[in-house]
């Protein structure tokens, strides 16, 4: 399961409570573009669209940049930028958006990987943190290294 893209401001900027994954709709030199690792899931998000003919509405990974695969030609109107359908069953899209709807949800993508020959994304409901937040999770992050390094040097000492 190598990984192609990950966001690495999502796990910064929100706390993510659930996290899920759904198979993406690409074009063929999409995913070859992908596969050779030009992505960038940096300010993408998770929207739903209404469609035409259907009751329920549809999940869209919106703003998420793949460039033309270098070797594909000249396609006219391609957009790097363009919302790619997200496959997910009617009963997790019903869940995601009830979700969504509570105040200061947001679905963000974590990361882009293959599981099998299949390209899966991996996103979480997230509630966005405040400056003050991210503040205290610098500190612990760094209290923890203090403390691991601290342990790893007693350790040495009695063995």
């Amino acid at each position: 399961m190598p990984v192609l893209a990950v966001n690495k401001r999502a796990n910064f900027d929100y706390d993510i409570q659930e996290i899920y994954e759904a198979g993406l709709v690409l074009l063929g030199y999409e995913v070859k573009s992908i596969k050779t690792g030009h992505v960038s899931l940096k300010g993408s998000y998770v929207t739903f669209k209404k469609s035409r003919g259907k009751n329920l509405p549809e999940a869209y990974l919106t703003n998420a940049h793949i460039p033309l695969y270098k070797f594909a030609g000249d396609w006219p109107g391609y957009e790097p930028l363009r919302a790619r359908k997200l496959l997910l069953k009617k009963k997790e899209i019903r869940y995601l958006m009830g979700k969504k709807d509570e105040q200061g949800l947001t679905l963000i993508p974590i990361k882009i990987y293959t599981k099998h020959s299949f390209i899966k994304l991996e996103f979480g409901v997230g509630k966005g943190r405040k400056k003050y937040d991210k503040r205290e999770v610098i500190k612990k992050r760094e209290l923890d290294r203090e403390v691991r390094t601290l342990t790893k040097g007693q350790l040495r000492i009695t063995n």
